[in-house]
């Protein structure tokens, strides 16, 4: 089903930098950098937070008192009377954060509801499950997000084996991986174009205080210089492999957020109201155990044929890429020059923070769209478990 209620008012939304695992935001609580963040918006944008009926926030690594998610983070706003759903969907958690946000405007639920995406890969949490009955009532320990990272419960092997389970049935090389990876880099570097004009749309800094002195953090830290020489001197992650550091994304940490909203909301809000942007529909895919990186191609294609579009009417299309293979396959599946797929950047390159990822990436998808002149674009990407979350949507 095509959606027809839920728009986006140009401009309502933004992106911290991305900063590397370990990084300049590693000691920050994720949930109260988002909220600092989307004040610092609301106040620059000059939208008032009692315009907002609800609140949808998606994150996935746990934070101290984290357990009141939404209601809480719209407390921190300035939007104490209204609540929402927190969601946690893995890499497919933007996707899902707008799904959820655009059903409430569908469905007349809601008029104005704020999607924010939120995460902190770095200092992940220790977590102790008690057993009593275990031997001397030992229980387990976990770290949330190594362990996640290094093993699925249900295919029993890591997120980077998924890739190379994929390069070999699809027989997709260490060369095909890296000409992929120089592309994506080059795409990334058009955004620091005229002291990062492109970036500077959507991208918020953050100003950290330590004591009576304060840093500022205005781009993404932990982009790595990439040349063909030095890819080809990097060892595949995995013996016998294919996938690189270089030809793989980084964990890191940041947020984003996004107002979605009825037709005439959106002209009120926006910053130019001559540009509509309208959500036309989502797609969901679940592939075979340990193929994860196949997941994107039916989730796109879903979400194309639920929006009534056809893929050569996309004059934008991105995608969350924590493997060049993930690209490599994509492109090949669906018939695309490398070139036409993520432009001015993507996670490859900038990191991934999970849950907001998406939500970059989408922000990035209006922006391109909007210079071109508008158009309809698509984005898709994988997610933990051998899924995928897509969307299409138009900028007229």
């Amino acid at each position: 089903m095509t959606l027809s209620k839920t728009f986006v008012p140009y401009g309502a939304y933004w992106s911290t930098p991305f900063c590397r695992w370990q990084g300049s935001l590693a000691e920050q609580h994720a949930i109260k950098l988002a909220a600092q963040t989307a004040s610092r918006c609301f106040t620059e944008r000059k939208i008032a937070p009692d315009l907002i009926d609800e609140v949808v926030l998606g994150i996935t690594v746990p934070q101290k008192q984290g357990f009141y998610g939404a209601p809480w983070f719209a407390a921190l706003i300035g939007a104490q009377d209204i609540t929402g759903p927190t969601i946690s969907q893995a890499c497919a958690t933007s996707a899902a954060v707008l799904q959820a946000s655009a059903h409430a405007i569908e469905t007349d639920a809601r008029r104005t509801v704020l999607a924010v995406a939120c995460d902190r890969t770095s200092n992940g949490p220790h977590v102790y499950y008690p057993s009593p009955s275990g031997p001397g009532g030992k229980g387990e320990g976990e770290d949330v997000v190594w362990d996640s990272f290094n093993e699925d419960p249900h295919a029993g092997l890591a997120m980077i084996a998924t890739a190379e389970n994929v390069a070999r049935e699809a027989r997709i090389d260490r060369a095909q991986q890296e000409a992929m990876t120089l592309v994506r880099y080059a795409q990334y570097e058009a955004a620091l174009a005229d002291d990062r004009a492109f970036q500077r749309r959507y991208l918020v800094p953050v100003t950290l205080k330590r004591g009576k002195s304060s840093t500022e953090v205005a781009a993404d830290e932990g982009v790595f210089p990439t040349t063909a020489d030095g890819l080809a001197g990097l060892k595949p992650m995995l013996a016998n492999g294919t996938v690189t550091f270089g030809a793989q994304t980084h964990p890191s940490d940041g947020n984003a957020g996004m107002i979605l909203c009825t037709r005439d909301r959106a002209k009120e809000l926006a910053r130019d109201p001559k540009i509509t942007i309208r959500l036309l529909g989502f797609g969901q895919a679940r592939v075979k155990k340990g193929f994860m990186p196949l997941a994107p191609v039916p989730a796109a294609q879903q979400a194309l044929a639920r929006s009534g579009v056809v893929l050569a009417d996309c004059k934008a299309i991105k995608t969350h890429n924590p493997f060049a293979v993930n690209d490599v396959y994509l492109c090949r599946e669906l018939g695309l020059a490398p070139e036409r797929v993520n432009n001015f950047g993507s996670s490859l390159v900038y990191g991934h923070p999970q849950a907001p990822t998406g939500l970059r990436a989408v922000i990035e998808l209006i922006e391109e769209l909007v210079t071109k002149g508008g158009g309809r674009g698509l984005f898709t990407g994988c997610a933990a478990g051998d899924t995928a979350m897509a969307l299409v949507l138009e900028v007229c």
